[in-house]
């Protein structure tokens, strides 16, 4: 049996309750349209005849009345229209005898009539008027009220009869509204409870269904729909069974591992509490976490478009995204100053971004995922170390200066001789107050240069002769440790947008490092050239190298490669670096163990310089 079948037999025990009530209604309302009948066919009937016999006798006794004042021809003809129809009416009420005593009231008026018939005759043929009044009053007036008189009684009977009737017309028709309204209830509970019973037992498989294809929304692809039978719902839930046959196997299957491994990775990034954002080879966003929905208020609706983002946000997120997706590798933040700040409703957070490219199956860059951390409580610190370091390297400074002048006057013999052992203590406590001064210098521009209180003063600089500066206080040591310094400047290169104090201090920090760390023999050479609308300036040396697994900290600070003889804090470099930062260019190395290293770093060229050329 289909569906559609046991849909139609659920609503058949309503549709024979609407029949049973129909049959009902309609036997009911005959019933009282015959009862009604029966009031009319019964005694509506003797009531008109009695009040025709009635109107006839007055019509005769007034025919007689006639007769009475001699105009006898008017009054036999008035009496003869109304005896032939007051006969019949007298039958039609002899042949409608229906209540009880009105048999026994009929011939009562059969026999009046008769009477009054009798005496209207003798009257009727009095000859002389006087006889005709004496016959009027003393036997045809009588007769006439008893006829009348017997009339009204059968009148009477059938009134009341008919009172009577309608009295228990109207308690009947009490009852049977009452009955009906007894059986509409009746009728439709029943039939609207086996129709609900009968539409459960029918739909119980598409709630069997429903919650196979819940666990099979859960995750439970073992799950099966159990119906029986050959309609619709078993059929679909024998599809349905197919189904999650082949998605058990499919998940079984090489792609269905695939999608695990899919749906785990998105388990992953979500589960990370930074903002992830994967971009496109077109630059669209492909795929976010819950971290990025948040903070960011970055949705994949609408294409995934940065709109929704603040622009300092965007700008970053753009700018690393350009640089992935532009084939120049990972990217990796500077510091915390290139982090960026996002306003939030209790406070500020600051994110850090970082880049790493996505690769296809042909080792082609596809996308670049970019991950901002949280780097709030790391930055906040690395602020408070830096003040810390600016704060006791300015506490060092008044002290420092005092042990210097003292130690110089005490060379100088300003407070008395000294011995040659003396001299030579003095002179190395002369030297390390030197290097401590130096590195008191050195922690000081670098609390400058990160807390952007130092000022750069960028003009149009020779580049030859910063060279040449940077060469110069060098020389001296080069030559004592046997090692050639030389420069190398482009004849088209002539100046560069900088601040040449700093720049200057870039390079000899550059200069100093190469020849402290080459050997006798060894060469270092500056070099100055054109790199695109830049300059790129690089010191080579040919000394011991840097191991790869150090290059990538070079430039941190206080970080010295382990073994190699250093004379400072390890916060030349460091230096260098903010300062190149600073003037927006970048800064990097190449180095190999035994063969030397080039430090290289790029600036603006002059505006000047490129109108020329």
């Amino acid at each position: 049996m289909t569906l559609r079948n046991k849909l139609l037999l659920a609503q058949v025990p309503l549709a024979l309750a609407l029949l049973l009530l129909g049959v009902l209604g309609v036997s009911t309302l005959g019933r009282l349209g015959r009862a009604g009948q029966e009031i009319l066919a019964d005694n509506y009937r003797s009531v008109l005849a009695m009040q025709r016999i009635i109107e006839h006798l007055e019509r005769m006794d007034s025919a007689a009345l006639f007769i009475v004042v001699d105009e006898r021809r008017r009054g036999l003809e008035l009496a003869d229209a109304h005896l032939q129809p007051l006969e019949a009416e007298l039958k039609v009420q002899e042949n409608n005898i229906t209540e009880s005593g009105e048999a026994e009231a009929t011939s009562q008026l059969r026999r009046a009539w008769a009477r009054y018939r009798s005496a209207y005759e003798a009257f009727a043929t009095a000859e002389t008027p006087e006889a005709r009044r004496s016959a009027y009053f003393d036997a045809l007036a009588p007769a006439f009220r008893e006829a009348k008189g017997a009339t009204q009684v059968i009148l009477a009977l059938n009134q009341d009869s008919m009172v009577g009737k309608s009295d228990a017309l109207r308690r009947q028709s009490r009852q049977v509204n009452t009955l009906m309204v007894l059986a509409v209830v009746a009728a439709l509970v029943g039939g609207f409870l086996a129709s609900a019973s009968l539409t459960q037992r029918a739909l119980r498989p598409v709630s069997v269904l429903s919650q196979a294809v819940q666990r099979l929304g859960q995750g439970d692809l073992a799950t099966r729909a159990v119906v029986e039978g050959r309609d619709e719902i078993a059929q679909l839930a024998r599809d349905f069974n197919g189904m999650a046959e082949a998605l058990l196997q499919y998940r079984q299957s090489s792609l269905g591992e695939l999608l695990q491994a899919q749906a785990s990775s998105q388990a992953a990034i979500d589960s990370l509490p930074d903002p992830v954002v994967v971009f496109g080879l077109d630059g669209s966003v492909l795929n976010i976490n819950h971290a990025a929905e948040e903070v960011l208020r970055l949705s994949l609706e609408g294409g995934g478009a940065l709109g929704q983002v603040s622009p300092e946000v965007r700008e970053v997120l753009e700018r690393v995204r350009s640089h992935v997706l532009g084939g120049k590798g990972p990217y990796l933040p500077r510091g915390y100053e290139e982090s960026v700040r996002l306003e939030g409703p209790d406070a500020d957070r600051w994110l850090l971004p970082r880049g790493s490219p996505v690769y296809g199956e042909g080792g082609g860059v596809v996308g670049a995922t970019v991950i901002l951390q949280d780097v709030t409580r790391l930055r906040r610190f690395d602020e408070l170390k830096n003040d810390l370091v600016a704060t006791v390297a300015h506490e060092f400074r008044t002290p420092l200066t005092s042990l210097r002048m003292a130690i110089h006057l005490c060379l100088e013999e300003v407070a008395g001789p000294i011995t040659p052992k003396q001299a030579d203590l003095l002179f190395a406590a002369r030297e390390d107050c030197e290097r401590l001064q130096g590195i008191v210098d050195d922690l000081l521009d670098l609390s400058k240069l990160q807390s952007g209180r130092l000022k750069l003063e960028v003009r149009p600089v020779s580049t030859e002769e910063v060279l040449e500066s940077a060469l110069a206080p060098h020389r001296a040591v080069a030559d004592e440790r046997g090692v050639r310094l030389s420069s190398e400047c482009g004849l088209e290169l002539a100046r560069v947008e900088a601040d040449p104090e700093r720049l200057q201090l870039v390079l000899s920090n550059l200069v100093a490092n190469a020849v402290r760390h080459t050997s006798r023999g060894g060469e270092v050479v500056v070099r100055a050239r054109h790199d695109g609308a830049r300059v790129r300036f690089e010191v080579a040396d040919t000394g011991e190298g840097i191991a790869p697994e150090h290059q990538q900290r070079i430039f941190e600070k206080f970080f010295r490669v382990p073994g190699a003889n250093s004379g400072g804090a390890g916060l030349g470099l460091s230096i260098a670096q903010e300062i190149v930062q600073a003037h927006g260019g970048e800064i990097g190395l190449s180095s190999q163990p035994g063969q030397g290293s080039t430090f290289w770093f790029t600036l603006p060229g002059s505006a000047r310089e490129e109108g020329q050329g």
